[in-house]
């Protein structure tokens, strides 16, 4: 098992537990996430920035 650090943009939604659901997805196709975190918001395209360490 090793760990990665990657970042994603995940589209924002307005529901929340949809966006939570959708960076899970995204983050699971690199393997298992351990811990995650918006690090930036585009308002205009409203896109979100996630940093996460996933172990593959």
């Amino acid at each position: 098992m090793t760990t990665h650090f990657i970042t994603a943009e995940v589209d924002l939604k307005e529901n929340p537990l949809k966006f939570k659901k959708d960076v899970e997805a995204r983050l699971n196709e690199e393997g298992e996430p351990l811990r995650w975190a918006v690090t930036d918001v585009d308002k205009d395209n409203e896109k979100a920035r996630v940093e996460a360490i996933v172990t593959k």
